[in-house]
């Protein structure tokens, strides 16, 4: 990993072009995209049959065959040994509690003189849950999509999961069961997030897309905005660790390998207040690495995005921190929430020596899909609010149509709109008679 101090020269330039990452827009990957799109857009189910058993292998006939019922999800979920349903239960307990508390509630308000103004919250109709398949396992991002929607109150969440070669995850599908997915679907790609933003014959359109995926599948949600919402395009996993020295040296070490081994993209960063201790956790990732399964990947990441950083003060740390404002930001530090009081950007952050970035993304609660690239600086995680939609609502009395639309005229006029200023004017008048009784 690349070691550096803050006071050396041109530190500030080379920290930022450390954190500088500009996702490639493939032109082949593009246009790809864009013809499966406009395949499924123009023949449906057949289209996405006909890819289903291009990429993932499928012998399919009819697309029957790819939708998982209630009972293959009900008796996947009874199937698992015990211990691993009482893990997936917990996680899923703990983060449906978290969200429930942050749905709102519609509100109004009186202007004084009749009118009544407020907002009604009310959830999307249906939402679309893209999941990894085949030999990848993601049972935490089901729980993590899923649940904030169902608080929502969202009434029908269609999950799309491919299964390469037939292969399917039971741990997904049990995961779906527990967190009330309605309905599966087993494809993937360009062609699955095609399906849910378009509909087709046995897919129904959506109003959002959410979850993980590859490049052709942020590609086509890309594409698909604006048709539908969706919730981000995600960027390779980050964390940044600020340690004080008094945490394990082994702990630190483990956390930056925690999210180096998702991706040789992915971002490792330690602010370290103790030389001595910086030097002491170089010692132990050196240690450490021989014995992880996903060692070539973690040293990839770490040598080409990885690194460490000397500062004078915690206070310091802080502001580097902020102008990175990672995706998971640790404090592993004494007294660490005065510090987190000083971070203005970031994801989520993990307070605290016992605070592993790990738990956050499992069973803490609060959700683990998370802003990244620096978008935390004006984005926030995935969570209830992302299923809901505000509507303004105005009732206005004839007393506050005098006075406001005097206002509203006097501007529209400014605006040389006079359609708007007479709409306004006209009910300052008496009100007419109907002319039919």
């Amino acid at each position: 990993m690349l070691h550096l101090n803050s006071q050396q020269a041109g530190f500030q330039k080379v920290f930022q072009d450390r954190l500088a990452f500009e996702p490639s827009l493939d032109v082949s990957v593009m246009e790809s995209v864009r013809a499966v799109l406009a395949s499924i857009r123009q023949e449906g189910d057949d289209a996405v049959i006909r890819y289903t058993r291009q990429w993932d292998g499928l012998s399919v006939s009819s697309f029957h065959e790819l939708e998982v019922t209630k009972d293959v999800m009900r008796t996947a979920f009874k199937g698992l040994d015990e211990a691993r349903r009482n893990a997936l239960e917990t996680a899923a307990r703990r983060i449906r509690d978290f969200h429930e508390a942050q749905k709102q509630e519609s509100w109004s308000m009186d202007d004084g003189q009749g009118s009544v103004l407020g907002q009604r919250i009310t959830p999307i109709d249906r939402a679309g849950l893209y999941v990894p398949g085949g030999k990848a396992a993601y049972p935490s991002s089901v729980l993590m999509n899923a649940i904030p929607a169902k608080v929502a109150g969202v009434n029908e969440l269609i999950m799309v999961v491919p299964t390469p070669g037939g292969e399917r995850n039971e741990l997904v599908l049990a995961a779906a069961y527990l967190a009330g997915v309605d309905r599966i679907f087993t494809i993937g790609g360009a062609q699955a997030v095609g399906a849910l933003a378009f509909g087709t014959q046995s897919v129904p359109a959506v109003d959002k897309i959410v979850g993980p995926g590859n490049a052709y599948v942020a590609e086509a949600k890309r594409q698909v905005f604006g048709r539908v919402g969706i919730d981000m395009i995600a960027g390779p996993s980050e964390i940044l660790v600020i340690s004080d020295g008094t945490v394990s040296p082994q702990w630190v070490a483990m956390d930056l390998f925690s999210q180096a081994e998702h991706d040789e993209m992915a971002q490792s960063i330690l602010l370290s207040t103790s030389p001595q201790h910086s030097l002491e956790v170089l010692q132990a990732v050196k240690a450490l690495l021989p014995e992880m399964p996903r060692r070539a990947v973690i040293e990839k990441s770490l040598a080409d995005r990885g690194l460490i950083v000397d500062v004078q003060s915690m206070q310091e740390a802080c502001e580097l921190a902020s102008l990175a404002a990672p995706e998971h930001l640790e404090i592993l530090t004494q007294g660490p929430e005065q510090w987190a009081d000083k971070i203005r950007h970031a994801g989520a952050i993990f307070m605290g020596p016992f605070a592993s970035e790990s738990l956050g993304d499992y069973c803490a609660g609060p959700n683990h899909v998370l802003p990244t690239m620096r978008s935390a600086r004006f984005s926030s995680p995935l969570g209830v609010y992302d299923f809901q939609k505000r509507t303004s609502m105005l009732k206005v009395s004839e007393a506050s149509a005098q006075s406001l639309g005097a206002v509203a005229a006097e501007l529209a006029w400014g605006e040389g709109l006079a359609a708007h200023a007479r709409a306004a004017e006209l009910r300052m008048q008496p009100v007419p008679k109907p002319r039919y009784e």
